[in-house]
């Protein structure tokens, strides 16, 4: 039986029908990927509300708003040093609505907390780091040194008799002070607190006699004469404090740790994605408001690829993994 053969404008109009359903399919697909993002945007922050890293969120959240045309809503999860925000954005759907912000104590989080559900290095895809803070050194302004080497043969003469303050236990406060103990082999005695506050207010009454913290915390208590700063991380002298001189100038190039805020996304989002998120926190964080209000927190914006993120973070890793071991740090 032959086939019908249909006329050929027939032909020629099945073609153009079927030729633009494949364009608007298209179309259609193209349209769906560039929608994102089409409902708010969740930024997990691991720690409680009217901490630095919630303030820091906080900042760059309206800029968001206008930049992603979404509401961008701040979570809350604190406890357990950040592990319980990084557990759930890593349990989190890879789409680019749920993203954490953390501190620097997540590369030590793994050697602190044992058993964690998740590895911040194959469940958690590195941002960037956003924001960082340079430490400073304090003593009470009794203690009769002027420099960080004068305190160091001060704690030297007195092996165990001193102590320094820190925010808590495996805090990176903590931490970092003990590598400052095993570079100068100062030996002062670890007293946690809980919180950096008021590990302060001890320092300013004279029950410890040094405390290594942000310079969000220190620099007002320096500037009002409570406490006497001896050195600062960063690589030159703060404006707002300015007679203190960098640990560098101080003798010992080689200290020179920040704490941080950084971002991270569930593993498994798709890098253009990632490479959204990245661009538009880099765009908010040009704005003159979030740079004047990181300025009075004593911050500074500080964005890196997410492959320097990773490496620092491996870097950090390693080595703080060496120091908890050594010293049988827990939390």
């Amino acid at each position: 039986m032959t086939k019908p053969v249909l006329p050929a404008c027939i032909r020629r109009a099945a073609c153009l029908l079927l030729a633009g359903s494949l364009l608007f399919l298209h179309a259609g697909a193209g349209a769906k990927e560039e929608a994102w993002p089409a409902k708010p945007i969740r930024i997990v922050v691991a720690f409680a509300p009217g901490g630095l890293i919630d303030i820091i969120a906080r900042t760059f959240q309206p800029r968001l708003n206008e930049i992603f045309g979404q509401p961008v809503i701040i979570e809350n999860r604190p406890a357990a040093g950040g592990t319980v925000a990084e557990g759930a954005v890593a349990r989190a759907e890879p789409d680019g609505y749920t993203l954490l912000m953390t501190a620097d104590g997540v590369p030590a989080n793994p050697h602190l907390y044992k058993g964690l559900s998740y590895d911040m290095f194959r469940d958690l895809q590195p941002v960037s780091q956003l924001v960082r803070i340079p430490l400073v050194l304090l003593v009470n302004p009794a203690l009769p040194v002027k420099t960080v080497k004068e305190l160091v043969s001060f704690a030297a003469a007195a092996p165990g008799k001193y102590s320094y303050a820190s925010p808590g236990a495996g805090t990176s406060n903590h931490l970092f002070f003990e590598v400052f103990k095993d570079m100068t082999r100062m030996d002062m005695v670890h007293a946690p607190y809980k919180g950096g506050s008021p590990a302060m207010t001890d320092l300013v009454g004279g029950h410890v006699q040094a405390l290594l913290i942000s310079a969000t915390l220190a620099v007002p208590q320096a500037q009002g004469g409570k406490v006497r700063a001896l050195a600062v991380t960063s690589e030159k002298r703060m404006d707002s404090i300015p007679g203190v001189p960098t640990f560098a100038q101080a003798g010992y190039p080689e200290f020179n740790p920040h704490q941080w805020a950084g971002l991270f996304v569930p593993a498994g989002t798709p890098p253009a994605l990632v490479a959204r998120i990245h661009e538009a926190f880099a765009k908010a964080a040009e704005a003159p408001e979030v740079r004047a209000r990181l300025k009075e927190l004593s911050a500074e914006p500080f964005m890196t690829s997410p492959e320097e993120f990773k490496r620092n973070l491996r870097k950090d890793y390693d080595m703080l993994g060496a120091l908890i071991e050594s010293k049988g740090i827990t939390r």
